[in-house]
């Protein structure tokens, strides 16, 4: 019998997993993280705000509220008192909502020990300063690396243990080239590693951060077109599209264009462009059907990632020059109040360009008036 083939490096990296880490947020995501965590070994502190929800955890292994029909791995110590959570943690994964990042840094820093690594496993560009998430919690952190956890994920998934696999971001120092089995990604990949969760590791940080960002943007108008009425080749085409978008920006702020075709990339774009599980999806779809912005998800009020996203991505694309129409028309419709079937069909109805960067030709569309027509007798 032939043996499988295994891909291996040429040398294998010695790495030190951490030993304490401490997850900050209690949501669906932080407890799935918890998890991965806990069945890998490492000891497990997690910080949430509802009372309810740590008691749950601490008593029955169950997180009532987001994942209430997950078993918990044994072994996780949940609190409401950060400093608790923190203290001793060698390392850190910071899992609350974009927008509270800098507000949870500024409070994380005051507990934590010296050089403690962080990562970031929220996704987005803050608004206004248009900086990277790393950068936000990096400001208030100083003295910490600070990296970032991405991939295509669903937490009831992951908290289920079904095989999962994500990237694992840090910048590398010259000492990490000299010894990248040292390095803060390596160590954080080696100590969520497990049976079913499998950590990539990257040096490129910029390029993870753009592709967690962006593909929110790209899956709300991929819900959109579905709840209009059109099916898999417009989604397919949002998508190949999309990630383009991403790749120029992350290109832009000096990110690798080969990161965007992996996990945090391509991975992440795909998994949210193709299920109503997706925030971002579902408000798309529910959009595209005629609903209005505050009738979406029942009228509850349900923070969707994408649409954050849609106002610092536009912004940043527009500083740098990068040009990212399907994200620009996403905004248009969620903030500047434009109409969704004339904004899809602009977007169609665009000159004619070619797709590899090198070849520069651009063509009038000859039928744009008409395309206009089409969309209006889609969405009728």
């Amino acid at each position: 019998m032939t043996a499988p083939i295994i891909d291996r490096p040429t040398v294998i990296a010695k790495t030190r997993p951490y030993s304490r880490i401490a997850v900050i947020g209690a949501g669906a995501w932080g407890t799935a993280l918890a998890s991965v965590a806990r069945r890998a070994g490492r000891e497990v502190t997690l910080w949430g705000r509802d009372p309810d929800v740590v008691q749950g955890i601490n008593r029955e292994n169950r997180n009532h509220r987001y994942l209430p029909e997950i078993d918990l791995p044994p072994g996780i110590i949940a609190t409401t008192d950060m400093g608790e959570a923190l203290a001793g943690a060698d390392a850190v994964m910071l899992v609350t909502p974009s927008h509270t990042v800098r507000e949870i840094s500024r409070a994380v820093a005051t507990h934590l020990e010296e050089m403690t690594a962080i990562a970031l496993c929220a996704k987005g560009i803050e608004v206004g300063t248009g900086r990277l998430l790393a950068n936000v919690a990096a400001e208030e952190m100083p003295g910490h690396p600070v990296g970032a956890i991405s991939g295509p994920t669903f937490a009831h998934e992951t908290a289920k243990a079904y095989p999962t696999a994500v990237t694992v971001a840090f910048d590398f120092s010259h000492d990490d080239r000299i010894s990248p089995g040292e390095s803060t990604a390596a160590r954080f990949a080696l100590s969520l590693s497990s049976e079913t969760f499998r950590p990539y590791i990257s040096d490129d940080l910029t390029g993870v951060e753009i592709g967690g960002a962006v593909k929110n943007v790209i899956a709300i108008a991929c819900g959109m077109m579905t709840g209009a009425g059109f099916a898999e080749n417009t989604r397919a085409a949002l998508i190949a599209r999309g990630m383009d978008e991403m790749k120029a920006l992350a290109e832009a702020l000096g990110g690798k264009r080969e990161t965007i075709t992996g996990l945090s990339g391509a991975g992440d774009l795909t998994l949210t462009c193709s299920s109503s599980t997706s925030r971002n999806m579902s408000l798309g779809i529910q959009l595209g059907k005629g609903f209005a912005r505050q009738d979406c998800f029942e009228g509850r009020p349900v923070v969707v990632e994408g649409e954050i996203n849609a106002v610092s991505v536009n912004d940043l694309a527009r500083k740098t020059g990068v040009s990212m129409p399907i994200c620009e028309a996403v905004h248009r419709i969620l903030h500047e109040g434009a109409d969704l079937r004339a904004s899809f069909a602009h977007l169609w109805s665009r000159p004619i360009m070619a797709e590899p960067k090198a070849l520069d030709i651009v063509i009038d569309h000859p039928s744009g008036k008409s395309t206009v027509a089409d969309f209006e007798g889609v969405f009728a």
